[in-house]
């Protein structure tokens, strides 16, 4: 992957820390919570001490019900809230009840979102505590609904919406959000969201849920974590002529005002955070995606999960699922649908993996994987028709213009779906694939549900029980001739928290290759005899936090490794330290 993208930025790697890097500064605990330990009384602050009213609609430090007798006496709480004190636990046993009552999945993320804005440690509590329930409703499939709807259910801003009205006055808009001490910046343009296209400034709700994840999964503090949709327009007409829209009314600016806008954010980011914020693209265009993540990997601290993090999850699921197929990544043939920023970030770090175990070129690796883009697959004959990102795949063979044709052709070991369009891997294309593989791989990564290639149930039927399936939304467990089969999750929640986290921890102030492979080698390395036994080639996501931590502390490994990390001295034992780190829920005892 840095081999594309250090071509297209003129030869710079992202390990020459590109002298263009102007601001230095780095992200302080300015409220000593990460330095309490949980039985230490703190102090809840917000501009001043909060008390009375003030504090039960301070989401950060309201505990409801939760308040002990002696909290509402020195906290002026007498007669705001009913006598009954309750536990945390309690509270989520209630929460949890009311919630499973709505019956619609979106009215479900509405009230998560509410909780959020109300009491945010019991949100946090319950999303870790139940991972598996709760991620689909505040991640993605129902975000993608969310995101479509955004304007009819916005209530509170949650994030900081950037539009080209505030060009020239972007570093202005920052400050104006009340945390100061930020580490993780998630934006979005949201012209690419999931697999629904350009919905504009209702993007927001991508940038919300990752952030959420983040803290949940990978432990980040929430108070460091700072949502950005970036608004430069929308050409989806359907939101133009909607009354409740909530962005820019005119057509997408592209182009040079496209990209100056974008560069006096990055500029903007880095003089008021620093070198060590992390800014994470998410749901950009192809072309912009790319280009983006080229130019400022090697003057910032630049991460895109659409291009990196699906590869390093893809990769993890491919190296675990090696126990079932036998061999090395090299000895199999991958065949993708979709050549955009997921299909062919994920073929470059498969490459890259084969290459470092084999110790081949990365050109020779490249030639056991093949894309087939809307036009066929993509030959040598194509080269000069083709983008940039997708000409390192043009190999040398004959024109082929569906994808059942290039099965049958190339004999793929695996099949794998990034194309944004469900239904594709049709019951021909996958008997045809089962017919020369005895465990035939097959990864519908597309989201959300509704667009997946095909459903885990189709994959296991049309291959009589052989599949070894994952996807990128969830499917249930399928029964078949008697035998239950778990289908797997390709899920980014696997990677971007710990791998985020591993990043924050070391203070590393840039982002390399060797950083994602250690992530899917760390996260390949929790897939137990149990799972495989099960047909898993991921381990179950109620285990996320110490598959977190474990990713954190093999990607600060490798940014110590790599003479990237800023936090000095090293720590001994670095899984025990990021666990240490990690964001506790549980409720803190005030003063």
């Amino acid at each position: 992957m840095e081999s594309v993208l250090k071509e297209h930025r003129g030869g710079e790697s992202v390990l020459d820390l590109s002298p263009r890097s102007t601001v230095g500064g780095g992200v302080e605990d300015v409220y000593g919570e990460d330095r309490a330990t949980e039985d230490h009384l703190v102090t809840p602050w917000t501009v001043s001490v909060a008390s009375g009213y003030t504090l039960l609609r301070d989401p950060h430090h309201n505990k409801g019900l939760a308040f002990t007798e002696k909290e509402r006496d020195a906290h002026y709480l007498r007669g705001l809230l009913p006598p009954v004190v309750v536990s945390q636990e309690l509270q989520g046993k209630k929460f949890m009840h009311t919630l499973r009552q709505y019956e619609l999945p979106l009215h479900k993320y509405m009230s998560m979102m509410e909780l959020e804005e109300r009491n945010e440690r019991l949100f946090y509590k319950l999303l870790i505590d139940n991972v598996d329930e709760l991620l689909p409703i505040v991640y993605t499939p129902v975000v993608g609904e969310a995101c479509q709807k955004y304007g009819s259910i916005f209530r509170r801003t949650q994030g900081l919406y950037i539009s080209l009205k505030e060009k020239g006055r972007i570093l202005e808009v920052l400050r104006n959000w009340p945390e100061r001490s930020i580490q993780v910046i998630v934006v979005t343009d949201g012209e690419r969201i999931l697999g629904l296209g350009d919905l504009g400034c209702q993007g927001m709700g991508i940038p919300v849920g990752k952030l959420a994840l983040y803290t949940a999964l990978g432990g980040v503090r929430p108070s460091s974590c700072l949502p950005v949709t970036i608004d430069v327009g929308t050409n989806n007409e359907k939101l133009l002529n909607d009354e409740f829209y909530i962005g820019l009314r005119q057509k997408r600016a592209t182009g040079k005002e496209y990209y100056d806008f974008l560069h006096e954010f990055m500029c903007a980011v880095k003089q008021n955070y620093g070198e060590k914020v992390l800014v994470q693209f998410e749901d950009f265009a192809n072309h912009n995606a790319f280009e983006l993540l080229a130019k400022y990997g090697t003057t910032h601290l630049v991460f895109n999960d659409d291009i990196q993090g699906t590869a390093a999850v893809v990769l993890a699921g491919l190296v675990a699922s090696l126990k079932l197929l036998g061999g090395t990544l090299a000895y199999h043939t991958f065949l993708f649908l979709g050549a955009g920023e997921a299909g062919t970030g994920i073929a470059e770090l498969i490459a890259l993996e084969m290459s470092k175990q084999t110790k081949i070129p990365l050109e020779e690796t490249r030639k056991k994987i093949w894309l087939v883009d809307s036009k066929g697959l993509i030959v040598s004959s194509r080269k000069e028709s083709l983008q940039h990102f997708k000409k390192p795949w043009a190999h040398e063979h004959e024109p082929v213009n569906n994808l059942l044709d290039a099965v049958k052709i190339i004999k793929p070991t695996a099949l794998i779906g990034t194309s944004g369009v469900g239904k594709q891997f049709t019951k021909e294309i996958v008997e045809a694939l089962a017919s020369f593989n005895e465990r035939p791989l097959i990864m519908a990564l597309s989201n959300p549900t509704s667009q997946a290639e095909c459903t885990a149930e189709e994959a296991y039927t049309w291959t009589e029980g052989r599949a070894i399936f994952s996807s990128g939304s969830p499917f249930d467990p399928v029964e078949f001739n008697g035998k239950t089969y778990i289908p797997g999750q390709a899920n980014n929640a696997y990677i971007f928290p710990g791998l985020g986290f591993g990043l924050v921890i070391s203070g590393s102030i840039r982002v390399h290759d060797d950083m994602l492979l250690a992530a899917s080698e760390a996260l390949a390395g929790q897939v137990t005899q149990e799972h495989y036994d099960k047909g898993m080639i991921y381990p179950p996501l109620a285990n996320i936090r110490k598959i977190s931590a474990n990713i954190a502390a093999n990607v600060a490994a490798k940014a110590y490794e790599l003479g990237l990390a800023t936090r000095i001295p090293r720590p001994t034992d670095l899984v025990k330290y990021a666990e240490s780190c990690m964001y506790s829920p549980n409720y803190r005892n005030y003063r």
